[in-house]
């Protein structure tokens, strides 16, 4: 899970709800499928089926053609600091951990307070954090606790943290497409159908935090976002990431393009826009994420749900990536097997990267863990196959 170099004091999402100007969003409507994807095929716009802008937080009594209604829980975080046991008003999902210091998360423990009083056994943090900046950030999953006690690290100072809930909130309708959305053949979830809740994009004065800029797509990296295996519910882990990425970081959104999940399920990550293709505006230009810093414009991010640094992606994850990677290389008209020169259309800096790289070479960092890096030169020629 990356992270920028310095981060703002957290914003609880229970308050920034009611302030944020959804009104003022659009999004993208039904993307219609695109068929196979055919071998050799370049920047070419995918049909789409548009159910028309409305805003995101209004009360949805008719969701309109090719669209149906459907309940999504508001996200709730609460931000503390330090080592003192942390109450929260709801039963805890995920705990956001952020230090500054080493990236190490040695001894480093979690502490659960349960809703009747009784507190759980010291657990280590676990694992590496996938932070590219000074310090460390994890994401926990703490099924439903009411609090919590943290150990900072050895070394680490400025000990953040984050109790969020994206399972019990009070709920807000959501214009869902009811067919597959599907990018060039590849079918995935839109963001509405993940129950992205798009308020969380603008600033208390209605302004939009990140806004899109957009360049020509150069490369692809491929992240994990070091979260547990075996994850229950991945949607709300999205949601989660999401609320860290938009509101903690202060990106104003989710920093990767597509998430895919251990089932095979793919997640259209940050916004790009009212274009056909997710990711892109409707000349095909990439939207830029917010997933390799210093190095985003252009560079198209897919991060794996879960903790691959000891193990592997599921069959059906590493599926699901091959035909997304896939469908991306080809939109694009680029070789996956190639090395190339990536020249950031920002301030000109170079890098020699491979065409689909990993997180860990643009950045000192673990991601996307040690046993998925050794699998990108399968990946990348997977993604080469007419398969």
């Amino acid at each position: 899970m990356t992270v920028p170099p310095t981060v703002p004091t957290p914003v609880p999402s229970t308050a920034t709800t009611s302030r944020r100007a959804g009104s003022r969003l659009t999004r993208r409507g039904l993307v219609g499928a695109a068929g196979a994807v055919a071998a050799g095929a370049a920047l070419t716009p995918v049909a789409t089926a548009r159910t028309g802008s409305r805003p995101a937080d209004a009360d949805i009594t008719d969701p309109g053609p090719g669209a149906t209604s459907k309940a999504f829980p508001g996200t709730r975080a609460e931000a503390a600091t330090g080592e003192a046991p942390v109450e929260a008003a709801f039963p805890i999902g995920y705990v956001g951990v952020r230090w500054s210091g080493p990236r190490e998360t040695t001894g480093g423990g979690i502490r659960l307070t349960y809703a009747d009083g009784r507190k759980g056994a010291w657990q280590a943090l676990g694992g590496n954090s996938c932070s590219d900046s000074d310090g460390g950030a994890l994401l926990i999953p703490v099924d439903q606790a009411s609090g919590y006690e943290l150990r900072a690290p050895y070394g680490a100072t400025d000990l953040r943290s984050l109790a969020i809930d994206t399972t019990r909130g009070p709920t807000r309708e959501v214009a869902v497409p009811r067919d597959s959305t599907r990018v060039r053949g590849v079918a995935y979830l839109s963001r509405a159908a993940w129950g992205a809740d798009e308020k969380l994009r603008f600033k208390p004065d209605g302004t939009e935090n990140s806004p899109q800029t957009y360049h020509p797509f150069q490369t692809l990296t491929v992240h994990h976002t070091a979260t547990s295996n075996g994850d229950p519910d991945p949607a709300a882990t999205v949601r989660a990431l999401y609320h860290v990425h938009a509101i903690t970081n202060d990106w104003g959104d989710i920093g990767y393009h597509f998430l895919v999940d251990e089932k095979g399920e793919i997640y259209e990550g940050r916004y790009s826009g009212e274009g056909a293709t997710p990711a892109h505006d409707a000349n095909g230009k990439l939207v830029t994420g917010f997933h390799t810093g210093g190095w985003n414009s252009g560079n198209l991010g897919i991060a794996l749900i879960g903790n691959l640094v000891k193990q592997g992606p599921t069959a059906a994850a590493r599926d699901a990536l091959t035909d997304l990677v896939r469908s991306m290389v080809r939109f694009h008209g680029v070789d996956p097997q190639a090395k190339v020169t990536y020249i950031s259309p920002i301030n000109g800096k170079k890098k020699e990267v491979d065409e689909i790289s990993g997180h860990r070479d643009w950045l000192a960092t673990q991601c996307p863990g040690e046993v998925m890096y050794g699998e990108l030169a399968t990946l990348r020629k997977a993604a080469a196959s007419g398969s």
